[in-house]
Formats: C-alpha cells, sequence, structure tokens
C-alpha cells in the first residue's frame, strides 16, 4: 500500500508541476507562454522576464516529470525546489502565509512533498 500512496502522490504532484510548466513554455492549459510570464516577471523585477519565464517553466516541466516517473526524484525535487523558493521570495512572501491572499503556503506545500518524496524515494512503482 506504502507504494500505491508514493504512486498517487508522485502522479498527483508531478504532472500538476508539469502541466505548470507547460503554461509557461508553451502556453497550454491557460497559460501565457514565454512572452505573457516574461511580461510578468519583468514587472516584478524578474529579469530577463522572458529568459526566467523558459528556465522556471522548463524547471518545472522537467522537474514535474521526474517526480512522476519516479526517476532521479532528487533532480526533480531540486528543480522544483528551486522554483518554488524563488516564487516565495519574488512574489508570494509580502502576502503572509495562506494562498487565498497570495501567501507562501502553495510553493510551501510542494516543497514539503517533493523534499518527502526524495526523502523516502519514489517507491518501486517507478523507473
Amino acid at each position: 500500500m506504502i507504494n500505491i500512496g508514493l504512486l498517487i502522490i508522485r502522479l498527483v504532484i508531478g504532472i500538476s508541476l508539469a502541466g505548470h510548466g507547460a503554461q509557461k513554455l508553451f502556453g497550454w492549459f491557460g497559460g501565457h507562454g514565454p512572452k505573457g510570464t516574461g511580461g510578468f516577471f519583468d514587472s516584478i523585477g524578474i529579469k530577463p522576464g522572458i529568459t526566467i519565464a523558459v528556465m522556471v517553466g522548463l524547471f518545472e516541466f522537467i522537474g514535474g516529470l521526474l517526480i512522476a516517473a519516479g526517476l532521479f526524484t532528487w533532480v526533480g525535487a531540486a528543480l522544483i525546489i528551486i522554483t518554488m523558493i524563488g516564487a516565495i521570495f519574488k512574489v508570494h512572501l509580502q502576502n503572509g502565509y495562506w494562498v487565498d491572499k497570495g501567501g507562501i503556503e502553495y510553493p510551501f506545500v510542494i516543497i514539503a512533498i517533493v523534499i518527502g518524496i526524495a526523502l523516502v524515494g519514489p517507491g518501486s512503482f517507478s523507473l
């Protein structure tokens, strides 16, 4: 049952994060692509916006796929953690903790989940 639980957690978090990356990279799932995301990044002082948007998109997309597959989970976790720390300090910190106020809750929970997966391992249903 532990391995099934890890598989469910990995698939949900990994596919969700890969989807966030696809929003930034390709404009899929209602995203704004590199240009739109880059414009937002530029507007909050993250420059060069388009370059950073592509990097963040790649980190989320690749990190999410690695987590979902259970392949090189430490690498996937590191990519996600770097991205979420950036989101916390550049976007969410000034809004407090709770997500309904735009706070750090969501990226903080994501960091905890991927650290947990990296520490426990991906389980037997993994690549």
